[in-house]
């Protein structure tokens, strides 16, 4: 069954890369450059699950899930954290914000999948 899946993150090549992915799979892809742009789009749309980066621009990925997790649109909706950042501290602080959980960049196209296909539980 075909997902709503929003990726977010500055990089248009990371973007695009994940976007590819996901509709190579049958999902629908939003796209979003930055946290602020992410939270209007998992707002204002209904989404089944977001991948967001950790650094960018105007708001980043954390501060995105903290106030995303505040919204009433976003029960149930898993977040996945896609970033190059791997430290232990800021998986926790990830996790303590409400991510499902994080992927280290560069990430193989097959994880993506079969990550999203287990938080959305496909």
């Amino acid at each position: 069954m075909s997902k709503t899946i929003l990726t977010i993150d500055d990089s248009a090549s990371i973007r695009q890369m994940v976007a590819m992915t996901l509709r190579s799979a049958g999902h629908t892809v939003l796209e979003a450059v930055d946290g602020s742009h992410g939270y209007d789009q998992a707002t204002t749309n209904t989404v089944h699950a977001v991948i967001t980066d950790l650094n960018m621009p105007i708001m980043n990925g954390i501060e995105f899930i903290r106030k995303f997790r505040q919204h009433p649109a976003s029960k149930g909706v898993p977040i996945i954290l896609l970033t190059t950042e791997s430290s232990d501290d800021l998986k926790r602080e990830a996790k303590e914000a409400g991510a499902t959980g994080w992927i280290v960049k560069p990430f193989k196209q097959d994880q993506l999948l079969a990550v999203i296909k287990k938080v959305t539980g496909e």
